[in-house]
């Protein structure tokens, strides 16, 4: 059974992952006004990830014995900026993820919650990820600045990513 403390940070931990799932939508929506599709399919990626994050939390609250509270979900704004705005706005919300996430984990410490340190090592590693994904997408708007031509390429690279959903075992 899992202990009252751990259940409300993990049920607090949802809500945020299904704001940031909200974040992207919305900044998918943005970029798909601007006809930007390549930059739309990217974030509509990570309202993916974001959502099945949520899910795997809820999943494993429930596993635990813990009583799911879904709690309000505060809108997203609608305006972003420019693209290079748009991404350094996904880094600076991917580093509040990550705090988010060492600030769980040290709940499961706290708490003495073995299973739950070893369940929010994956969410540690993919925060990782995130910031690298993100980051690496940052620096290329970047170095492109105002050349629209270098923009639209990157534009079409990015409509080639897909959702993977993890494997059984991560």
């Amino acid at each position: 059974m899992i202990k009252e403390k751990m259940q409300q940070a993990i049920n607090e931990q949802i809500q945020a992952e299904m704001f940031s799932a909200n974040l992207y939508l919305a900044m998918s929506g943005y970029c798909m006004s601007k006809g930007l599709k390549g930059f739309a399919n990217w974030l509509r990626i990570q309202y993916q990830e974001e959502t099945m994050h949520a899910l795997k939390l809820l999943d494993y609250l429930l596993e635990r014995g813990g009583q799911l509270e879904i709690k309000e979900i505060e809108a997203p704004p609608q305006e972003f900026g420019k693209p290079v705005e748009v991404f350094e706005k996904i880094l600076a919300h991917e580093n509040h993820v990550t705090s988010l996430i060492n600030k769980l984990y040290d709940v499961a410490v706290e708490e003495k919650d073995v299973a739950a340190q070893i369940f929010l090592q994956w969410f540690v590693t993919e925060q990782v990820e995130e910031e690298a994904s993100v980051s690496e997408v940052l620096e290329q708007l970047r170095m492109i600045g105002d050349q629209n031509s270098e923009l639209f390429y990157l534009d079409k690279e990015l409509a080639t990513r897909v959702f993977q959903p993890p494997t059984a075992n991560q």
